[in-house]
């Protein structure tokens, strides 16, 4: 199914059939303010292990995924004063930041080392979704492992509507994927450069 949502003011009846699928353990398509992406419930175990099917992905790659707010975070992973202040200032944006992360977030979605990516992407889709699920969505890149990053969605839905529940439309999406920020021991490292700006970090 695709759905068109507007990305200015998404309809609440809309994201509301949207996360009743993500509830039954049904894998989306959605818009970010970079590309597009898959997501699922994190707390459905169901849902995650359909996501790691779809993307051909390695089980040992942990995805990351989106918060509401920065108020959030803190449940799913540890936050330093630094961690905060730096967030609070790139956030929301086109960001992947790396933390420690708490007992609540599943094992499968954490790395040997514990840590978890958390983004909170400017796109008000998204973001809508998050609040009416209650926690977090989990988020990938909306393409099979290796292939370039979708921006389209109706190529998307051509493409895996076998495989998805929901393609959201909600227009094409321009940017490249997310920079990837570890914030591990308030010691800054870019792990991966994408459509934030790194500068920032020189001047710090």
């Amino acid at each position: 199914m695709i759905l068109s949502i507007n990305p200015q003011n998404p309809q609440k009846r809309l994201i509301s059939q949207v996360v009743d699928c993500l509830k039954q353990g049904g894998v989306i398509a959605y818009p970010t303010d970079t590309t597009y992406g898959f997501g699922c419930d994190i707390f459905n175990k169901k849902g995650v292990k359909k996501i790691y099917q779809i993307k051909q992905r390695d089980p040992r790659k942990p995805f990351s995924f989106i918060c509401a707010d920065l108020s959030d975070v803190s449940n799913y992973a540890q936050v330093s004063n630094f961690a905060f202040r730096t967030m609070k200032r790139h956030l929301p944006g086109p960001y992947t930041f790396v933390l420690e992360a708490t007992r609540v977030v599943p094992d499968v979605l954490t790395t040997k080392q514990k840590t978890v990516g958390i983004r909170i992407p400017e796109n008000e889709i998204a973001l809508e979704i998050v609040r009416q699920l209650g926690h977090p969505l989990v988020t990938t890149s909306a393409n099979l492992s290796g292939d370039e990053p979708a921006h389209d969605p109706v190529v998307i839905y051509e493409n895996l509507s076998k495989s998805l529940d929901i393609v959201i439309d909600g227009g094409i999406s321009l940017g490249d994927p997310s920079t990837v920020i570890s914030l591990v021991d308030d010691k800054i490292e870019v792990l991966r450069q994408g459509s934030g700006d790194t500068s920032w970090i020189h001047h710090l």
